[in-house]
């Protein structure tokens, strides 16, 4: 596999033009690349949107859909928040934000397709990895091939190629290829005697500070391109004229006749002019740094001092080291994941001194061979391994991370040039048979790395994966324990998600947000305010511990101290939607409706994008008499989340409310077309039955209740639909197996009346109205209700002086029930007394004034009291 050359790599002494390809056609090099990067990588595209791609991509409102095309794009961070603020995080990167944007124009929010763009990008480098390999660094095709198939299958890149937001590492490193490309295309360095003519341009110079720009906003360590080419320059130019002036090779450029031989467009006194590079490079004095996890430290050590140098030289050597033996790898490698060097006799200073000395000696190799002419692979892998990781590297300038394996992917090219070379030096130096058994070690390394590559890519599929790997990884840090109960929690998996953030706070006790959490799912309100109180201890400004605490207060009736802390959750997140709506809420119920409007308004202000502050306002203008206003909001909330089926729903009601049935169906409809959910059928069925569709209510509410077999209130109303339609077996069935649930339910014994009334079985209806009143309910009109019920089951049973009681005590209740004094009126009506008749029917008159059926028994009354009149007065006579 490790193809060698009897001639020294990179030069030398010997002609550029001759080159060892080994018999290796590009073409088919190239699709053994490309094919290796997809076996690899094939497995990413089923992967989710995980970890940071939530944040840069779903989240972001520079990137979902509705969003402006640009502006946000460049005058945001990478998170999409204004880099002027003071919680962004200063990661400026529009053109990697921007082929996110492209990725939901052109295909959706599908992660398939942003997966595929990450493979199809981490083919490209590889591929260009070759190429400068080959033209650039050993101008052997059989090297280059090697090495770009170590990048190719190298597992410390599953991050940055399967991670989505590990675009901005990728695509910068293609960028940083193609502009070294560029550059010493420019210079004709590199192509004396190959396929480019041997003239300098200046096209591809101002190509190379393009395209290393645009590597800079694709990620902030795309700069370093342009300090890779200044050095490499500054040793190339070294290099040249040492080998004029010893007369060993002396190359001039053709010269066109008439023409000046010193006349050349990029030099000057012969030398270079590298002035755009430095000055590009040299105006770089600081990095913005990586995003900060909430709540964790994110770099060891407070001040520096000896065991701060020590620990953060110790991290080079663990950097290097997960590129020697990817053997344990971790989406996450903060808290607690690499104990700080506390001492100068702490065993991993070992590893520090021998990474030290194996740089030395590569420098000094480099130097030594710089001055026979020959091995410029050696100072290109060092440039490429060594300059693109100093903006991590936390020695110059912190940064928001203590190890991230994706800033390992353009560090990674250098890695495998020098580990090439020097397995092509090894092939040289050792025997046939020697070289024959390296050759063997390299490919089985390479295919550990595969092997090692797919089982990395199958954690990258989903939260669950990559979250349960990094707690069985890496169980000491603090971190991926919080990370994994939030997944956990979200589950709905409450108590291992208590268990993971128990375990996060003993690793790390001081973490406020695990703390904030931990309350949240605390059924006891005193546990669930300690932890929120101590949350605020080590954190005064944790906006969501101040929401919960609120809202816990609110619950208890301390509404003022809920209000405070409401309003300072908003000081101190002015972007948190909930806390608005909950503190509307809350002035709401104090009929502090000015004010609450007022947090509405300043919430939908301060976060247009929230759609269920949109639909909360909606609520809120319902109650308050403004139903038109209302459905504004509830289509702008439809508008942000096209899947808000709670403001469906509510617009159904509204729509209801004002009776236009039609379209309340349709949005009751659309709803369900979101989620096959209870709280939309149950309303869709009470519109159906309602409106005296009683078919369509059954089958909407066999549906409810099939998703929610133990909710009471849906086998009741599924109860009392088959009631009506004449089922009453099956209705009183399960009417009967609600009440054996639950013996205190009022409806089902109301329910039960009816169905055996209409069974004609007036006993049972009799008894099950006694068994509702022995339930005392509190409110007077409910007990009005049941004592008019009994009345009328007594007067089936034409026990009538029992029924005027009854009727007699539902009117003492609630004086405006009709019908009772209507049937009071029509029991004296038939006992003859016609003037108790007469004055119980009038008073039910006065409550409904358009009854025919109280005229027609007072025009009775009147016959009857008229022919009455006329036997009185033909007895007199």
């Amino acid at each position: 596999m490790v193809v060698t050359s009897s001639a020294r790599g990179g030069g030398g002494d010997r002609a550029p033009s001759r080159r060892r390809d080994c018999g290796l056609a590009p073409a088919g090099a190239a699709a053994l690349l490309a094919g290796a990067s997809c076996l690899c990588y094939g497995r990413s595209l089923r992967g989710e949107f995980v970890h940071d791609d939530v944040w840069a991509i779903v989240n972001n409102p520079d990137v979902r859909p509705g969003a402006p095309l640009l502006w946000g794009i460049f005058s945001n961070d990478f998170w999409g928040k204004g880099m002027a603020e003071n919680t962004s995080h200063k990661s400026y990167r529009p053109l990697c934000v921007l082929t996110f944007k492209l990725n939901i124009f052109m295909t959706g929010m599908d992660p398939f397709y942003f997966h595929a763009v990450n493979v199809i990008l981490h083919c490209l480098v590889t591929l260009v990895l070759m190429y400068t390999c080959d033209k650039t660094v050993f101008r052997n095709r059989g090297l280059a091939f090697v090495t770009a198939l170590l990048f190719a299958v190298h597992p410390v890149h599953t991050e940055a190629v399967a991670g989505i937001v590990g675009r901005a590492d990728v695509l910068a490193c293609l960028l940083f290829l193609l502009a070294f490309l560029s550059y010493n295309r420019s210079v004709d360095q590199c192509c004396v005697g190959e396929s480019f003519p041997p003239t300098a341009s200046p096209f591809f110079l101002l190509l190379s500070l393009f395209l290393g720009t645009c590597a800079m906003l694709v990620k902030e360590t795309g700069i370093t391109v342009f300090g890779v080419c200044l050095v490499y320059d500054l040793f190339s130019l070294s290099h040249n004229h040492d080998k004029s002036s010893n007369g060993v090779i002396h190359q001039r450029s053709p010269q066109q006749p008439g023409s000046s031989p010193t006349a050349h467009p990029l030099r000057e006194n012969g030398k270079q002019q590298r002035f755009p590079h430095k000055g590009a490079w040299g105006g770089c004095h600081a990095m913005p740094s990586e995003p900060k996890s909430s709540g964790f430290p994110v770099s060891p050590g407070a001040v520096w001092s000896l065991m701060r140098f020590l620990t953060y030289s110790y991290l080079l050597a663990f950097n290097v080291w997960l590129l020697l033996a990817p053997v344990t790898l971790c989406y996450d490698w903060q808290v607690g994941s690499i104990p700080l060097v506390e001492t100068i006799w702490d065993i991993r200073n070992g590893a520090t001194i021998l990474l030290a000395v194996v740089m030395a000696l590569l420098s000094l190799h480099c130097l030594a061979a710089f001055k026979r002419l020959e091995h410029r692979e050696v100072l290109v892998g060092l440039l490429f391994l060594v300059f693109p990781f100093i903006p991590a590297s936390n020695l110059f300038f912190r940064v928001g991370f203590v190890v991230a394996e994706r800033v390992l992917y353009m560090p990674s090219m250098g890695y495998c040039i020098l580990f090439v070379h020097g397995l092509s030096k090894l092939c040289t130096w050792l025997n046939r048979c020697g070289a024959t058994t390296l050759s063997v070690s390299t490919v089985l390394l390479l295919l550990l790395f595969s092997w090692k590559t797919m089982k990395q890519n199958e954690i990258w599929l989903s939260r669950e994966s990559l979250f349960r790997s990094g707690v069985q990884t890496l169980p000491h840090n603090a971190k991926v324990h919080y990370n994994y109960a939030n997944f956990l929690k979200d589950q709905g998996r409450n108590r291992e998600a208590i268990y993971h953030y128990r375990t996060a706070l003993k690793l790390y006790p001081r973490h406020a947000s695990a703390l904030n959490n931990l309350g949240t799912l605390t059924r006891d309100t005193t546990e669930a305010k300690m932890y929120y109180q101590r949350a605020l201890q080590l954190n005064p400004q944790h906006n969501r511990a101040l929401f919960n605490l609120g809202n816990l207060l609110k619950s208890q009736e301390k509404k003022e101290e809920a209000i405070t802390l409401l309003k300072d959750s908003i000081k101190y997140g002015p972007e948190f939607a909930d806390a608005y709506s909950s503190l509307a809420s809350l002035l709401a119920e104090q009929e502090r409706f000015k004010e609450a409007e007022e947090i509405y308004l300043a919430g939908i202000k301060k976060c247009p994008d929230s759609s269920d502050l949109h639909n909360n306002y909606g609520v809120f203008l319902v109650d308050t008499g403004f139903p038109e206003k209302a459905v504004a909001h509830y289509q702008q909330a439809i508008k942000l989340s096209p899947s808000h089926h709670v403001a469906m729903v509510n617009l159904g009601r509204l729509y209801r409310s004002l009776g236009d049935n039609s379209v309340a169906e349709e949005w009751y409809k659309r709803a369900l077309q979101v989620a096959r959910k209870t709280e939309i059928l149950s309303p869709l069925g009470a519109l159906y039955y309602n409106t005296g569709r009683y078919e369509e209510a059954l089958q909407t509410y066999r549906e409810a209740v099939a998703l929610q077999p133990s909710q009471r209130e849906l086998r009741l109303a599924l109860a009392q639909v088959l009631a009506v339609m004449g089922q009453t077996k099956e209705a009183e069935k399960m009417t009967s197996h609600i009440v054996s649930e639950e013996t205190g339910c009022l409806e089902c014994y109301r329910l039960l009346s009816a169905i055996h009334s209409k069974q004609e079985q007036h006993d049972k209806a009799l008894d099950a109205i006694d068994k509702a009143l022995k339930l005392k309910p509190k409110d007077p009109k409910v007990i009005s209700e049941l004592f008019f019920t009994k009345g009328n089951q007594l007067r089936e049973q034409n026990l009538l002086d029992k029924a005027f009681e009854s009727y007699k005590a539902a009117v003492e209740l609630n004086p405006d029930q009709a019908q009772a004094w209507m049937n009071m009126g029509g029991i004296q009506h038939i006992k003859g007394n016609y003037v108790s008749a007469r004055t119980y029917y009038e008073r039910a008159l006065q409550l409904v004034p358009d009854s025919k059926l109280l005229q027609e028994n007072l025009a009775k009354l009147d016959r009857l009291e008229k022919r009455l009149q006329e036997v009185r007065e033909k007895n007199q006579t």
